[in-house]
């Protein structure tokens, strides 16, 4: 989870826009260092405490549907790398396919099984397995499609200075955003010109308060914000 040194940055995030970023983040290697530390054993304990969860969702998501457990969509991470993310399916299968890359309000493509467990938020709770295998950590800017990073602008790509994040302080303030996107013409644009410019305010400003604890404070924010809805 270290920030690397600047010239080994990708060629994409080596700009004026992100310097001040990664000047920021790499007086903060000890700190990310224990991060990491924090994120391999209390994803690996909440796994095992878990695991009887994971498998009451398995059945009920293959009774309720065809199709895998899992939803493995491609996407990006620290430095731009592409990983398969786990999240517990809760769309039709080949979902993607037949619809936009994001959802939203009363999207006909969520199962009946699928719409409880993204009330709960559960489809989110297989990423521990992203967490414990480094592709993620707990907390951090949520991880977008590749066609999505694609259009960030310079700053944007200061966000990819860290490995994505189950949970952020923008995931909780945008936690309804797919009935921000209920009407639009075309769903994808709408995500893209007017959400993921908002979301992106808070995910700067997070990587700017980058700490421990506050990650800490944002976990517990994202676990009210659930029992909450």
């Amino acid at each position: 989870m270290l920030v690397k040194k600047w010239e080994k940055l990708p060629e994409a995030m080596r700009c004026d826009a992100v310097f001040p970023y990664w000047k920021a983040l790499r007086k903060k290697n000890f700190s990310l260092f224990f991060k990491r530390g924090f994120d391999i054993v209390v994803s690996f304990l909440m796994l095992l405490l878990l695991s009887p969860l994971f498998l009451v969702l398995a059945v009920a998501i293959k009774i309720d549907s065809k199709g895998p457990v899992f939803f493995r969509q491609t996407r990006v991470t620290q430095y731009g790398k592409e990983f398969r993310i786990f999240k517990f399916r809760t769309m039709v299968r080949n979902a993607e396919a037949i619809g936009a890359q994001v959802t939203s309000k009363g999207d006909s493509r969520v199962t009946r099984v699928g719409k409880f467990i993204r009330k709960c938020r559960l489809d989110e709770v297989s990423q521990l397995i992203d967490v414990f295998r480094g592709t993620m950590s707990f907390v951090g800017t949520r991880p977008e499609v590749p066609k999505y990073v694609a259009r960030y602008t310079d700053e944007m790509m200061a966000t990819l200075l860290l490995p994505a994040g189950v949970t952020s302080t923008a995931s909780i303030r945008f936690k309804d955003e797919d009935a921000l996107l209920e009407g639009a013409e075309n769903i994808d644009d709408a995500y893209v010109e007017k959400v993921l410019p908002e979301k992106m305010k808070y995910n700067l400003r997070s990587l700017e308060k980058c700490g421990f604890f506050r990650d800490i404070g944002v976990m517990f924010q994202t676990v009210f914000a659930v029992l909450k809805r």
